[in-house]
């Protein structure tokens, strides 16, 4: 494989796993390459500005991470969101070229099917049926402002990276790690008070 380069990627098109979705529900395709903020600003403009009841998350193989991010994000932003997700698998269809053809040879492409695994996510202002595969309720809602909660939400981040002193250790913790047993020995008189380290 290392005279052939990939030249193009193509997945198949399937319909979306979800029943009775308005014919205008905008579907974020997230792909490997995608940058987080531009779909979160493209998808907060549809839900905020254009008043959009439903959308909807996609992405296979190594942009299945990325899509749930996209998400989580999102209900956070937005709360009271009702969520569906369907996974499945999907089949990409790669084309791989022969950088090093044989001397008078046509061009020999190569292509591969691959199977891999593919995540749709609903999310949803109206309520969905609690009882289909895949069902979220909204998570409750504190009714914090947006601006409030994400002073709140950077507050908790950043104190993660930090290091908190540890609590002193209790009077107890102390004299059982300083006290030496010495057995009584036939020739001193009992015990000896020392320090772990010193020796005798």
């Amino acid at each position: 494989m290392e005279n052939f380069r990939k030249v193009r990627t193509s997945e198949e098109e399937s319909p979306l796993p979800f029943p009775d979705l308005p014919p205008d529900v905008v579907e974020m395709k997230v792909k490997e390459g995608s940058k987080i903020r531009n779909l979160m600003n493209f998808a907060m403009a549809q839900m905020e500005l254009k008043g959009s009841r439903q959308i909807i998350f996609s992405g296979c193989g190594r942009a299945v991470t990325k899509t749930i991010t996209c998400v989580e994000i999102m209900k956070r932003k937005l709360g009271g969101l009702h969520q569906v997700t369907k996974v499945r698998y999907k089949t990409l269809m790669e084309v791989w070229e022969n950088q090093d053809p044989l001397p008078g040879g046509p061009a020999q492409n190569l292509t591969v099917h691959k199977n891999v695994p593919s995540i749709c996510i609903l999310l949803s202002r109206d309520p969905l049926d609690p009882n289909q595969t895949g069902y979220q309720p909204p998570e409750p809602w504190h009714g914090l402002g947006t601006q409030l909660g994400e002073a709140e939400d950077m507050s908790s981040s950043s104190a993660k990276g930090l290091k908190r002193p540890l609590p002193p250790p209790s009077e107890e913790l102390l004299t059982k790690k300083f006290q030496v047993q010495v057995p009584d020995s036939p020739r001193g008189s009992g015990t000896m008070d020392c320090q772990p380290d010193c020796h005798h």
